[in-house]
């Protein structure tokens, strides 16, 4: 049986995905759509004064070389002023179209200072934005002149004020030190006074442009011509053709910020320095702008302006910086112009280059300037000016009279009034006259010196003789020597008329020196005039050198130049200096030479210590033989010795083996039998060999069978030893002998004590003492006795060997060779070292141990044995 299925019933969806076709379809349209009305640009429009150079669909609107519109169409103002051009603007300059926004067209234009729109000659013309701030706004006003600060440059924009544009115009390059920093950007009127012009300054300059900088044009050439030649002057070749301008800067200044504003002047002499000051005339014939103002013939200023006022003419004058501080209070000016009379023509050039205004300096001190000066239409009389008086003091008549001329650099500025002697008769007095203009030439430091009528001068080179006029041979004549001070000389002070220029010098230099005294032993072989060295630099001369009877000795008297003053606050010496020094030794020779003036004059030198002087009174010091013995601060001593020694300048004094000091001189006495030597001690060392006790003595080779005594000697010479004394008591003179003295050299704890022996044998000073071959002692000194059947010998034992000698001790002769010869026994030979052999020698031998009981007593006295017991050499005491 046929099996029928069932139907299925299906339930209908709603939504059918069909449906999203159209729906992304007209979401895709509306977002074209939006795309379209947002990206199809801003439409705005901007009024030309013309539409020459702007084409419809052609003419692009540019920022910065970047396209962001372009013009849509053109046409005529209802007011026929010019046209209105739509512009079909990029839509994403919107945030841009503010009301500041600026437009101009740019077209290439060519002039003396460049090319401006140089793209636009190869792209065509283009319409140039430049954004701005303000409200959105679909109109604008085309600039007629590209704005003078444009975006993208970097840099500082000031404003200059002037009277007059001149030759200057837009692209005019500014200058600084001659190098183009900048340029003119633009100019305007400000009402109907003054221009001002747009000055821009590149980034890497601007830092020049201070707030005090002053700004003056260098436009052109600068034509000075006058009878003494033509001067030209420019900036370079830019600012001949398109002008220029130039400006000063202050490196401390602050600087300058947009917006600043600076005046342009016409000259850089006007603009920089100077001081300005009014002048009043009742006509003014004869100044002009630029009329000169002069001095002695000189140029220190000109005419700036002159203007109509109430009561006649006033012009405006700038002296020139450097001549500034020549204007006072009392100065006057005059105008000059050329003089023509049967006699001549004055001052001819005038004819040519106009009158000039002259100036004359006045006395006064105030330098607070009046409002105004008044011009005088002819020189003022001098006579009725206040005129300088001074009064100058000789201590003779310089041959100078009445009515004689006073002259500086032989140009005559003033005369001698009268001559008579002082009141006290003592001294001639001068009364002087100056002109006004040259009383600021007498300073504090100024002098006066007569003229000779005939001066010869005589040299190697041959003779000059010069001559005066004949009123300085009749009535002579007065020379003003200025000074260098800057201090004016006011009321009527007393000068000195000196003889001569060299002895006004010396006059000041001895008033700006400082005095010292030296003490010398002798005249040191300086003068008068002996230059004094420090460093080989010369700081002074010798004032004088008197003899003191009272102490024997000289003082010389040092005039040290002021300006070396700080070193005599230190501790100093001084010392003279030799002509010819020479230093020889086994190291070579070494020879110094003074300088010439030294040389002839004697010389002294200055040394600094390191330590504190010794000297006692510092304006009193001592002049040392040489700078070795002045760096030591020596003490000078005098030694007595017997005319046989043979000592000589510049022995050595010393004690054992160390030099304490040296001896400078040494010369024969009148007895012919002693000599005197005059030494220094070293002052570290002269406390200490300065005392009454100290010995001094002669040190010479010695030559023996024993050795050579000071070796030394035998090429540096004979020299001094000396032992230092213990008495309190100070002495500079002292007895030198030719041998040390009997314990000159013996320790105090040494055993002293005598040996006796019928004959001295071959014992002499120094003469060893053994104990089993080490030497213990020595012989010291020797002498007869009182009875003269002896011979006494002084002798020490050393103190760490004192103990090996007491009463039991044994002394026997160890010198030379001893020969025992017997018929049975046979031949015994004895000797001892070498050193016995040659110089003779001393054993001895101790029994018993040193005790309280045995001990050896100072002065003790012993035989001396000629030979030695068997049992002596076999004592061995317990020590």
């Amino acid at each position: 049986m046929t099996q029928i299925e069932s139907p299925k019933v299906v339930k209908k969806k709603l939504f059918s995905p069909i449906w999203l076709l159209p729906i992304v379809a007209l979401a895709l349209g509306a977002w074209l759509g939006i795309k379209s009305i947002k990206e199809s640009g801003i439409e705005i429009q901007i009024h030309f004064p013309s539409a020459t150079g702007i084409d419809v669909g052609k003419t692009l609107v540019k920022y910065q070389g970047l396209t962001v519109g372009k013009v849509k169409d053109i046409g005529i103002d209802e007011d026929l002023k010019g046209v209105n051009v739509k512009v079909m603007m990029d839509y994403r300059a919107k945030p841009f179209l503010n009301k500041e926004t600026l437009f101009w067209l740019v077209t290439p234009k060519a002039s003396i200072t460049g090319v401006e729109g140089l793209d636009a000659l190869f792209s065509g013309n283009y319409i140039a934005i430049q954004p701005g701030k303000g409200n959105t706004t679909a109109f604008f006003e085309a600039e007629r002149q590209p704005p003078p600060m444009q975006v993208g440059s970097e840099g500082v924009m000031v404003e200059l004020t002037s009277d007059k544009l001149g030759s200057l115009d837009v692209g005019s390059p500014i200058f600084f030190r001659q190098i183009p920093v900048g340029s003119v950007a633009s100019y305007r009127l400000d009402g109907n006074d003054s221009v001002i012009i747009s000055a821009f300054i590149q980034e890497q300059y601007a830092h020049l442009v201070k707030k005090s900088s002053h700004f003056w044009n260098v436009s052109g050439v600068k034509i000075d011509a006058s009878l003494s030649g033509v001067k030209v002057s420019s900036e370079s070749l830019a600012s001949i053709l398109a002008g220029g301008v130039s400006f000063s800067s202050v490196d401390k200044a602050p600087a300058a910020q947009n917006g600043d504003s600076f005046a342009l002047f016409d000259s850089e002499i006007s603009a920089l320095g100077g001081v300005e000051v009014s002048l009043t005339m009742e006509q003014g014939n004869g100044v002009n702008n630029g009329t000169q103002i002069v001095y002695r013939g000189i140029t220190i200023g000109s005419i700036l302006s002159k203007q109509l006022t109430e009561n006649g003419v006033a012009a405006t004058a700038k002296f020139e910086p450097q001549y500034a501080h020549l204007l006072t209070s009392d100065g006057m000016f005059w105008l000059e112009g050329a003089d023509i009379s049967l006699s001549g023509i004055k001052n001819p050039e005038r004819l040519l280059t106009g009158s000039v205004i002259n100036f004359l300096p006045g006395t006064s001190a105030n330098t607070t300037l009046p409002e105004s000066f008044a011009l005088q239409s002819s020189a003022p009389d001098l006579m009725q000016s206040k005129k300088r008086l001074l009064t100058l003091i000789s201590p003779e008549n310089m041959g100078v009279t009445a009515g004689a001329e006073v002259r500086y650099k032989q140009l005559p500025i003033g005369h001698v009034l009268s001559v008579n002697l002082t009141q006290d008769l003592s001294a001639v007095e001068y009364r002087l006259e100056l002109q006004p203009e040259f009383a600021s030439l007498v300073r504090s430091d100024s002098y006066f010196v007569p003229e000779s009528a005939l001066s010869i001068d005589a040299s190697l080179e041959g003779v000059s003789v010069k001559t005066r006029d004949l009123a300085t041979l009749t009535k002579g004549a007065i020379s003003l020597i200025p000074g260098s001070s800057k201090t004016p000389l006011v009321g009527d002070t007393r000068l000195s008329l000196f003889s001569s220029v060299e002895a006004a010098n010396a006059f000041f230099e001895r008033q700006h020196r400082v005095y010292l005294t030296l003490i010398s032993q002798d005249g040191a072989d300086v003068s008068q005039g002996s230059p004094i060295y420090y460093k080989k630099m010369q700081i002074g001369t010798v004032e004088s050198v008197n003899w003191q009877s009272k102490s024997e000795d000289f003082a010389i008297k040092l005039a040290i130049d002021k300006q070396f003053q700080p070193l005599l606050q230190k501790p100093k010496v001084f010392w003279r200096n030799s002509a010819l020094d020479i230093s020889a030794s086994l190291a070579g020779i070494d020879v110094a030479i003074a300088p010439l003036q030294g040389a002839l004059k004697g010389s002294i030198s200055l040394g600094l210590l390191d330590i504190p002087s010794t000297e006692p009174n510092a304006a009193t010091l001592k002049l040392y033989e040489n700078q070795q013995l002045a760096l030591a601060q020596a003490q000078a001593i005098r030694l007595t010795l017997p005319a046989s020694a043979k000592l000589a300048a510049k022995a050595a004094i010393r004690y054992r083996g160390h030099q304490v000091g040296e001896v400078s001189q040494v010369k024969l006495n009148r007895d012919l039998n002693t000599l005197t030597a005059t030494a220094y001690l070293y002052g570290e060392y002269a406390d200490h060999f300065s005392r009454s006790d100290c010995e001094y003595y002669v040190v010479e080779a010695q030559i023996s069978l024993a050795g050579i005594k000071a070796p030394e000697t035998l090429i540096t010479g004979p020299y001094i030893s000396v032992l230092p004394g213990k008495n309190s008591q100070k002495a500079t003179q002292f007895n030198a002998n030719m041998v040390e003295s009997s314990y000159a050299n013996v320790p105090e704890d040494a055993l002293k004590f005598t040996l006796e022996d019928t004959n001295l044998g071959s014992m002499k000073i120094g003469s060893p003492i053994f104990f089993r071959g080490i030497h213990i002692g020595q012989i010291d000194s020797y002498g007869l006795s009182a009875q003269g059947n002896s011979v006494l010998m002084q002798a020490h034992i050393e103190p760490q060997y004192r103990h090996l000698v007491n009463q039991s001790s044994q002394f026997w002769d160890a010198s030379g060779i001893k020969v025992d010869v017997g018929l049975f026994s046979g031949a015994q030979i004895e000797t001892g070292s070498l050193e016995t052999l040659l110089a003779g020698g001393i054993n001895v031998a101790t029994k018993d141990t040193t005790q309280g009981d045995n001990h050896l007593a100072t002065g003790t006295v012993f035989r001396l044995q000629h030979k030695a017991e068997n049992e002596w050499q076999e004592w061995a005491p317990a020590q």
